[in-house]
């Protein structure tokens, strides 16, 4: 095949997808369409080592601007697709301009969700952490003493908290569920984390919404709480949440639920259109999934280009995630979507605890807590589908290897 390959996207899926096809030896030509005005690079940095000052950005970069051309790969930055018209095959673009296409493949990520103006999301001083140039805006907004109101105890904002008080911020989180990390993980692994954040002085207040921020001259000066308190803020993060980018599919026709769904070849309704990373929805387990993970959007992205350059090989995901907070380290491999059962088991160093998820008995996943060997353990016993001895599990003394036989 030598048709164009057009990806709409320029993040992690975007990006793995072309590079992967290169590295198969497939050479029909290759347009990249990004709205930033930055070449491809990977987000998990930005938030941390970047925003710390610690990391260059070009540091960030997936490949130096070369590698485009040097792989005939067209990358039109600062540029987006307005519209898909799939009679003739084509892209319009914002300016107008259309680009013909014989396969495309919809990389378009998720957007994080914003504070409605009604409760003071338009004021100044509020802010999103996802690309370049949120972290560049708050780069400017963390200096030592000031005062920062995290909206939302995931792991946007845990991570968000954890960079803040680096800078010597003071810190106040709130949540408006039970407790933190209530959507994506165990209460024992949340008690683990709250304690680390306290232990770094973050306040933390769950069961705690918004109410509305209060702005003086356009910015946000003073933030006022469900439980009827108000705090004095410098600046907000919010974190509540992403949203799939499915507009240009949903107008296109095509089949969308959360996300663009697609099936286990990250095929569209449309056999010529692709969808992968953040905005694609997938089958798992017999069930549908939509992962938020720089893991599924490289291997999925990868499995499609597979599919795109000739092969027939499914995509099977095997979850895993990361946070970073402070010197804590936390791994997760596998997804705990609907367990019925946990268990806390000790790690061998100080701080270091794991968190095994069951469901109908069968291991799950494992939140490991700066317990590598828990994380290596549990992601090995996931991909042979060896289901752990829980007696083993809870004894914390006896040596994780003795799981996998």
């Amino acid at each position: 095949m030598t048709g164009r390959l057009v990806i709409v996207g320029a993040g992690q899926a975007g990006f793995a997808l072309a590079a992967k096809l290169r590295t198969l030896g497939d050479s029909r030509p290759i347009t990249i369409i990004g709205a930033e005005e930055s070449l491809p690079y990977q987000r998990p940095p930005l938030t941390k080592k970047y925003l710390l000052g610690e990391m260059a950005f070009d540091r960030l970069l997936f490949r130096p601007e070369h590698w485009y051309a040097d792989n005939n790969v067209e990358i039109r930055l600062s540029t987006w697709v307005e519209q898909i018209d799939r009679a003739v095959k084509q892209v319009i673009m914002q300016d107008g301009s259309v680009l013909g296409y014989e396969t495309l493949a919809l990389a378009t990520g998720a957007t994080p969700r914003q504070l409605p103006p009604s409760v003071g999301g338009a004021l100044e001083g509020v802010y999103l952490a996802r690309d370049k140039r949120d972290a560049d805006q708050l780069a400017s907004e963390m200096r030592a003493g000031r005062r920062v109101l995290i909206i939302g105890g995931g792991y946007i904002g845990l991570e968000a908290a954890a960079v803040a008080r680096h800078r010597g911020l003071e810190v106040t989180l709130i949540e408006m569920a039970d407790r933190i990390l209530q959507r994506v993980a165990a209460k024992e692994t949340a008690d683990i984390m709250r304690a680390i954040h306290r232990k770094h002085d973050v306040v933390i207040r769950e069961k705690t919404g918004l109410k509305q921020l209060i702005g003086k001259n356009g910015h946000v000066v003073a933030a006022e709480l469900s439980d009827g308190s108000t705090i004095d803020v410098d600046f907000v993060i919010v974190g509540i949440g992403v949203a799939p980018n499915d507009r240009l599919a949903k107008e296109a026709g095509l089949e969308v639920g959360n996300g663009i769904i697609v099936d286990s070849f990250a095929r569209t309704s449309d056999p010529s259109i692709f969808a992968v990373g953040d905005c694609a929805e997938l089958p798992w387990n017999g069930g549908r999934i939509r992962l938020e993970s720089v893991q599924n959007a490289v291997d999925q992205a990868e499995a499609a280009a597979g599919i795109i350059a000739g092969g027939n090989e499914p995509y099977d995901p095997k979850p895993w995630f990361w946070s970073d907070q402070y010197d804590v380290k936390l791994q997760i491999a596998g997804f705990n979507l609907g367990y019925d059962e946990t268990l806390l088991r000790a790690g061998a160093r100080e701080g270091s605890a794991s968190v095994w998820y069951f469901k109908e008995g069968r291991f799950i996943a494992v939140d490991a807590i700066n317990d590598a060997k828990a994380y290596v353990t549990g992601k090995k016993l996931l991909e042979t589908g060896i289901n752990p001895a829980k007696v083993v599990l809870a004894d914390s003394t006896a040596d994780l290897k003795q799981l996998l036989g």
